[in-house]
């Protein structure tokens, strides 16, 4: 020791490793998994998810196909350039993903639909070279394949959602403002939630056990709904929801008795003429593209 203090010499510490704890904690922190949590989180609250497993697991998957790198899932060796996703994957890359955020939020939550119609917004506008009309926004084709897309998920056969979107059919050539993006989606939106309203009221009609409900009843309910189609005076297409909610069991109940006791056409309407009358109400009202 009095060597040590004549020659100035200093004891050395014994290096100090950090816990287990304190190297996860910076494994997590180097990694961004704070802040990947915390955006999957707020995405599912702004949602208001009551699956959110399956959300959760929605929105990484997400989250993983946003890679463009070689080997992405869904794209074949054939949509690749030298080992690139070619232009016309990377649209379905985008188109895929704009759906998904277009999922998130029901149409009612307007702050948060808002809010996702942005992102897609933007996903599909996202320029691509090499593929046929990409480029410059979103184009006819891509927002017609958007809304074919969220009436089909919406449950929405094809036979019945098809008079809808030639009415809201762009070119594939032309360049869709967010506007009308926007009211397309909407008008989209609205309509898969009429529709399995209008399935419901069938339902209420008539007993599927015992085959087709009565034509008299089916066109006094279409009659019921009609009118309060005409009289909602709901914010945009939201009014469709509001006359399509007004038929309630009871009113149903109404018009079935009224029906049983007025004369009317004979024969029965089954599930899919009552839907397509139904569809025709609601596609009346809705401006055409031009």
């Amino acid at each position: 020791m009095a060597e040590k203090r004549r020659s100035g010499g200093t004891a050395v510490l014994p290096e100090v490793k950090p816990t287990q704890s304190e190297s996860d904690r910076l494994l997590l922190s180097q990694l961004g998994v704070g802040e990947l949590l915390r955006g999957a989180i707020l995405k599912m609250v702004e949602a208001r998810s009551d699956d959110p497993i399956g959300f959760l697991a929605d929105h990484f998957c997400n989250l993983a196909s946003v890679s463009e790198s070689a080997g992405t899932p869904g794209v074949s060796d054939g949509d690749q350039v030298n080992g690139v996703p070619s232009a016309c994957a990377q649209e379905q890359q985008h188109l895929n993903r704009a759906l998904w955020h277009l999922r998130l939020a029901h149409h009612s939550q307007r702050s948060a639909f808002s809010n996702n119609l942005l992102l897609a917004y933007d996903l599909l506008s996202h320029p691509t070279s090499g593929c046929p009309g990409a480029g410059g926004g979103v184009r006819g084709g891509l927002y017609t394949q958007t809304l074919q897309c969220l009436c089909s998920e919406g449950g929405v056969p094809a036979s019945t959602s098809a008079p809808l979107l030639r009415r809201l059919h762009c070119q594939a050539h032309e360049a869709v403002p967010y506007d009308l993006f926007r009211q397309g989606v909407l008008t989209c939106a609205v309509f898969s939630d009429y529709i399995r309203q209008a399935q419901r009221l069938y339902a209420q009609v008539g007993c599927p056990a015992e085959g087709p409900a009565s034509r008299a009843l089916c066109l006094a309910v279409l009659g019921t709904l009609q009118e309060a189609l005409e009289t909602s005076q709901g914010p945009g297409a939201n009014r469709y929801l509001e006359a399509s909610a007004k038929i309630s069991s009871h009113k149903v109940a109404q018009v079935m008795a009224r029906g049983g006791r007025a004369p009317g056409p004979g024969g029965n309407m089954d599930a899919k003429e009552f839907e397509n009358a139904a569809a025709e109400l609601f596609i009346a009202r809705v401006r055409v593209v031009s």
